[in-house]
């Protein structure tokens, strides 16, 4: 493994971010400085760190913002939020084609379009969140948007800080406008006020809460994660899983082993950029979610990643809940829950996109809209056979861990690969095996559930038609009886007339 100028650049900015985060919230604390200064300061920092690491391409950042307030203003609050998206994601792709195929093709760097794709979603999120709370109506709009809806158009100082503020501008995570802006003006910690049967009662919420004690289990994991990084990562590349001599010799489940290892070695490099991008925000001050019910402050509002649900995930579903959280709830948000149609396919295209240009992205992700269907459609139809028991339920669990593990390596190496012939060398040397099971699953399931379907229309259809048949025939006695009875009724009339 290769340190290379700009990952030494990387961590040092970060490592002087925390320091700036920690001197930020002693001495520009909400109690003793202005909305104002705290706006211009983390932005300034921002910037600075930006130029530090990008040189001149750090411009990109404040172009593409400056662009999209910009648009908000022009447009207005009825269809700002699609020019926004359009313009945003349309100027990242753009930056990151210019870097894959200008100037480092399949390069791993700290380049300027990572910075740039967290400012996209700030973007196009907000844009979103000022149209829902300006232009739809409140009965439109679900729990969570009229939650995050922002009822006014921010300032320009507003919009370049929540964008491009020293706490996320290298590393994210993603954070709600509101949480933001609640942070900058000190209202997280505010007593508040409420009624109860009738009465109004004054709640006060506990003092500012100490980030120390999140900040330095964090770094812990941080210095963990790196410690794996520089050790074991390197002496179990991806790359050997398509070794011409490895696919030759090694038996299957050697191969199965190496796989999982190899990908699960992959992952603590995010695992030490996003827990120590937390720890910068925690150690300003952002990030606190609350108390629980015994009293102990959680520091996970805008944490990126859960590693120990990660690595014992026992569903596809619950390891992309726990991976990268931030950007799912930003695709969960701008894409799935807004989706005319197949909301799964249209999310999995746009995190595609967002991720870049390089051919693997798409591989794996059009390959993880398959396991994800194919996934939920045996959870639904097998997992209530397996929860009978404690034991039944054991076994499942462990089963469905091994699955979703070696599912999630075998989808994810070409992300790793980048290109299109290794990926394409990879899944052959696997005869693309997960891709065919998941094609069965789904014609296997949909053929069962089509013919119990036909089953139970047929049984309906009977029904109806024997229900049909007597009530034809009770209609058919009540006819004969009823002109029966106006025949008797005639007659008695004649007879009487007669008479």
């Amino acid at each position: 493994m290769t340190v290379t100028e700009d990952k030494v650049n990387f961590v040092v900015c970060q490592l002087f971010a925390l320091l700036a985060a920690v001197w930020f919230r002693t001495y520009l604390h909400s109690s003793k400085a202005s909305p104002f200064i705290r706006h211009v300061v983390a932005t300034l920092l921002g910037l600075y760190l930006a130029l530090f690491c990008f040189g001149w391409y750090a411009l990109h950042f404040v172009i593409q913002s400056g662009i999209s307030y910009y648009i908000m203003i022009i447009i207005g609050v009825e269809n700002m939020h699609k020019y926004c998206f359009v313009f945003a994601l349309g100027y990242l792709t753009v930056c990151q084609i210019s870097r894959v195929y200008i100037f480092d093709y399949g390069q791993y760097s700290a380049d300027f379009s990572g910075p740039m794709m967290i400012i996209t979603q700030k973007i196009t999120s907000l844009a979103y969140e000022i149209h829902d709370g300006m232009f739809r109506k409140d009965e439109e709009l679900t729990a969570s948007q009229q939650c995050l809806a922002v009822r006014r158009m921010p300032s320009l100082l507003e919009y370049l800080s929540y964008n491009c503020n020293f706490m996320g501008i290298l590393a994210g995570p993603l954070c709600s406008y509101k949480d933001y802006i609640t942070f900058i003006e000190g209202r997280s910690y505010q007593p508040t006020q409420s009624e109860a049967n009738g009465k109004e009662e004054i709640k006060y919420e506990q003092t500012d809460p100490s980030p120390n004690t999140a900040v330095a289990q964090k770094l812990v994991v941080c210095g963990l994660s790196l410690l794996f990084h520089m050790t074991v990562s390197k002496t179990l590349p991806v790359e050997y899983n398509i070794d011409d001599h490895f696919r030759a010799t090694a038996s299957l489940p050697t191969r199965i082993i190496y796989l999982y290892l190899s990908l699960m070695a992959a992952r603590p490099k995010y695992y030490f950029a996003w827990t120590l991008a937390d720890a910068i925000n925690n150690a300003a001050g952002f990030g606190f979610r609350g108390y629980d019910k015994n009293g102990v402050s959680h520091w996970d509002l805008i944490s990126n990643l859960r590693i120990l649900h990660i690595e014992f995930s026992t569903s596809f579903k619950m390891f992309l809940d726990n991976w990268n959280i931030q950007t799912a709830l930003w695709l969960k948000r701008v894409c799935y829950e807004r989706a005319s149609f197949s909301p799964t396919i249209q999310t999995f295209i746009l995190s595609a996109i967002w991720h870049g240009v390089y051919p693997g992205y798409y591989l794996t992700f059009l390959t993880g809209v398959l396991m994800t269907l194919a996934a939920r459609t045996v959870r639904k139809n097998v997992r209530h056979y397996f929860i009978v028991s404690p034991a039944t339920k054991l076994c499942y669990d462990t089963m469905t861990w091994m699955t979703t593990q070696v599912a999630i390596s075998y989808t994810v190496v070409p992300f790793v690969l980048l290109s299109v012939k290794p990926s394409i060398k990879f899944y052959s040397s696997w005869y693309f095996c997960l891709h065919i099971i998941c094609i069965l699953v789904f014609l296997i399931f949909t053929t069962k559930r089509t013919k119990k379907g036909s089953k139970e229309q047929e049984g309906i259809q009977s029904s109806w038609s024997k229900k049909q048949e007597e009530e034809s025939i009770r209609g058919h006695n009540f006819s004969t009886t009823n002109n029966f009875n106006q025949k008797r009724e005639t007659t008695c009339r004649n007879t009487t007339t007669k008479q």
